[in-house]
């Protein structure tokens, strides 16, 4: 889909020492977790099992194999893949009907954009989805995604923070860890983004975050800029700012 062509990268964004963002999707730029939630739900009852909220939350940021194990679990007896499908399939339904935006998420893209800011999606959605989400978004907006049919260790592992970097190091030279911010809402998130050695911002929406002093922490995304993101790496390297 054309938002997902490569944006120009630049070896020094405007920003300063802010190099680039890695984005979550699910919670973070749309709030499909109702979506998601909703399709759990229709699949167990489908087949005479019970499904609370508290079940769903358990999930909430998890990789879809790890949910599908736990949907067998309550009584769905069908495949790994099976399930998934099921469930990306009614998800991407909904959003074709709506984009539930998160309150700044677009703005902050926009920003980031403009100022040749490169950014990731890195989301534990199958590419059927990131990209249903994508098309909606101007051309360029990420440089490229990492979905979670891509990685044999989702979230909260680091592998799908780590293969983000990996890639985009490939083409922004002098890339640095301490330089990138991955923006997350969920605890396997910040926890797969932490692990993976990047400067790490919580945004709960769902589920509140356990304390990480390790960690940044905003309550949403709307009126912050990409300055605002530049001060965190400040903080985690002050030689960058220099």
């Amino acid at each position: 889909m054309s938002s997902t062509v490569p944006a120009p990268l630049q070896t020094e964004p405007e920003n300063g020492p802010l190099q680039a963002v890695l984005w979550d999707m699910d919670g973070t730029i749309v709030d499909t977790e109702p979506y998601w939630i909703q399709a759990e739900k229709d699949l167990v009852h489908s087949y005479g099992g019970s499904w609370t909220n508290s079940d769903a939350e358990a999930m909430i940021g998890q990789a879809l194999t790890y949910s599908a194990g736990l949907l067998q679990n309550a009584g769905v007896p069908l495949s790994i893949r099976e399930i998934i499908d099921t469930l990306i399939g009614a998800v991407v339904e909904q959003v074709r009907r709506e984009v539930p935006w998160r309150p700044g998420a677009r703005e902050l893209l926009a920003e980031l954009a403009e100022a040749g800011t490169p950014c990731v999606l890195v989301t534990m959605s199958e590419a059927v989805l990131a990209e249903e989400v994508c098309s909606r978004l101007p051309a360029g907006t990420f440089s490229f995604l990492v979905t979670g049919d891509m990685v044999r260790q989702g979230k909260p592992h680091p592998e799908p923070y780590q293969l983000a970097f990996d890639r985009l190091a490939a083409q922004v030279p002098g890339l640095a860890k301490d330089r990138v911010v991955a923006i997350e809402d969920s605890f396997p998130g910040v926890t797969s983004a932490r692990a993976a050695g990047l400067v790490t911002l919580g945004v709960p929406h769902f589920l509140p975050l356990p304390p990480d002093e390790g960690r940044h922490e905003w309550d949403t995304l709307a009126g912050k800029t990409a300055a605002d993101l530049a001060s965190l790496v400040r903080t985690a390297a002050p030689e960058a700012a220099r």
